[in-house]
């Protein structure tokens, strides 16, 4: 959200230690994946315009590419053990290192708005285009019968279904937008600016508590299986788990046997444009979000998640249990 996320700012950073904050962060990315966070955070400045370089959310400046926090849980320096978060308005990227090496990489949050941005000449800039162009040409590979399945509903949920929670349980449904501010908006105003998001898109998506019901997240995946898919299928939808989980360095990447075991898609909204809502998800330990509703389509929000292990929470609880820090 753009509040304060904690930690120091770019701002309170001189140029060295500016670049060096940057090269913590590509350290964990892959190119792809630096390129897009770096896109975002310009993206502020085409935010400022879209607002008419509004001033909001408490702050002199309502969008600013100066305030993406870094902030580091513990002392690298004396401890094999600790962490660093990356943070600001549509950024969200958590690393924990457990003895040395990096033991949880999610939750990973990107958005983007606007989602998509003219250029000269007609091109478009688009940090996060590229996956939503290959959930599409996923979908237009279904047939009818695939399609039911995976298609839960004919409209899109506004917004990311497990919002911001710590931690994510069976049947929990699209948050409340002021909710997701932790309780960090005392100003009526901004409260009525918050209430404001929400209500806009719950009238443009006509949800009922029927259709959150249906959207909620639930442990067991639902949608369409990827063992029901054909060969040519399981290849798009390959690249579309990469795409989504791309923004982590391939050497810090789950991997397995077989990429797509248990992985499941399920969607709301149309199938061949947005507004769109769609989600991949495998077990307990991989779910992806994708959102593109608000705006009237053209504002993103997207996050990996591992629902068994976000933040190394239950990594970090076994290690000191097991290992002694008197």
């Amino acid at each position: 959200m753009p509040t304060d996320h904690g930690g120091l700012t770019l701002e309170q950073q001189d140029p060295h230690q500016r670049q060096l904050a940057m090269m913590l962060l590509a350290s964990g990315l892959s190119r792809e994946g630096y390129v897009a966070t770096a896109a975002i955070v310009g993206l502020e400045n085409i935010l400022d315009l879209y607002e008419d370089f509004s001033i909001q959310w408490d702050f002199p400046r309502g969008r600013d590419t100066d305030r993406y926090y870094l902030r580091i849980f513990g002392d690298p320096r004396e401890t094999d053990t600790w962490s660093w978060r990356f943070g600001g308005h549509h950024l969200s990227i958590n690393f924990v290192v457990i003895d040395g090496k990096v033991a949880a990489t999610t939750p990973f949050f990107l958005g983007a708005d606007p989602a998509s941005a003219p250029l000269p000449g007609g091109a478009r800039y688009s940090p996060l285009g590229g996956i939503e162009d290959l959930a599409f040409q996923f979908a237009a590979s279904l047939d009818g019968a695939q399609r039911s399945q995976m298609q839960l509903l004919d409209r899109a949920v506004g917004d990311i279904v497990t919002g911001n929670r710590d931690q994510i349980t069976d049947g929990d449904q699209m948050m409340v937008t002021r909710d997701l501010f932790r309780g960090n908006l005392d100003d009526p105003a901004l409260l009525k600016l918050a209430d404001g998001i929400y209500d806009e898109g719950e009238e443009q998506s006509g949800f009922t508590e029927a259709d959150h019901r249906l959207m909620a997240y639930t442990a067991a995946p639902k949608g369409l299986a990827a063992s029901d898919l054909s060969a040519d299928q399981r290849q798009l939808l390959h690249g579309l788990a990469a795409a989504a989980s791309c923004g982590v360095h391939l050497d810090l990447a789950p991997s397995g046997a077989d990429p797509l075991a248990g992985l499941h898609v399920a969607w709301g909204g149309p199938l061949d444009r947005t507004p769109v809502y769609f989600r991949l998800q495998a077990g307990n330990e991989f779910l992806y979000e994708y959102d593109n509703t608000q705006r009237k389509g053209n504002h993103v929000h997207s996050v990996l998640r591992n629902p068994a292990r976000d933040f190394g929470i239950d990594l970090l609880r076994e290690h000191y249990k097991n290992v002694s820090h008197g």
